[in-house]
């Protein structure tokens, strides 16, 4: 346990040091100010109530999980594996007394940790944003599932970091990795659209998972499908991606 625990400080350490956290830590923070202030002026000038307290901070996330966090996600996650493998620095890191299996759970883990610090920023900014501006629409129940919706937003985005990893050991170059990561989340999010009823198999779509748990009568059932479609996928995702990380001669 002690030599994960020495890797995965590394990996975080090695992930802190990089400009793409602290980038998307100020593109949230643009997402958070251009939407509070986009709230403010449509109430001002049209006399619309906009988002309450609690509303924005969902609305915030809405964006986010469907746009920002799942690039930079893709960027962190292929930048942990496709950049050091350019880079040759993974030989580096495969001389050091650890397992291959420590090395990329601990590089997956410092993905998972950059996914939910970045989630936990956008939930305290965008919860001050909304109490700051709205203070009068906010209640303990409300509260609760808002938080709750942030939490669970963490399992389909490290599904889908699985998947880009995967492709990070599949294809030589990051480059290459990130247009086809683009390129299959685009023909999924199409896929959803145009076979609607298979829409919930796609990633695409469970990004929008926490939209179940905001309903007044909670979809217990849907909860747990959608649940055990993430852990199935995730289970296959890292071990097919730990396969090729394994198999690959630096």
């Amino acid at each position: 346990m002690a030599v994960f625990q020495a890797a995965l400080v590394n990996e975080i350490e090695k992930l802190y040091k990089k400009k793409k956290a602290l980038v998307a830590v100020l593109l949230s923070l643009a997402v958070i100010v251009i939407g509070q202030l986009a709230i403010v002026g449509v109430r001002s000038g049209f006399g619309l109530r906009g988002a309450g307290s609690v509303e924005f901070p969902l609305l915030v996330l809405a964006v986010v999980v469907n746009s920002i966090l799942p690039l930079f996600t893709a960027l962190v996650a292929i930048d942990s594996f496709s950049g050091e493998f350019s880079q040759n620095s993974m030989r580096i890191t495969l001389t050091r007394p650890v397992s291959r299996l420590k090395i990329f759970s601990a590089k997956i883990a410092a993905v998972i940790i950059f996914i939910l610090a970045t989630l936990l920023l956008l939930l305290i900014l965008s919860l001050l944003a909304g109490f700051i501006f709205n203070t009068n629409s906010a209640s303990l129940g409300s509260l609760v599932r808002m938080v709750i919706s942030y939490f669970v937003s963490l399992f389909p985005m490290i599904v889908l970091a699985l998947g880009i990893v995967l492709l990070a050991n599949l294809l030589k170059s990051g480059i290459s990795v990130f247009f086809v990561s683009v390129l299959v989340f685009i023909f999924l999010s199409v896929l959803g659209v145009v076979f609607s009823q298979y829409s919930s198999l796609l990633i695409t779509t469970q990004l929008n998972w926490f939209n179940l748990f905001l309903v007044n009568s909670f979809p217990l059932e849907k909860v747990v499908r959608q649940f055990l479609l993430m852990l199935g996928s995730g289970i296959m995702l890292f071990t097919a991606g730990f396969y090729l990380f394994d198999k690959k001669e630096f």
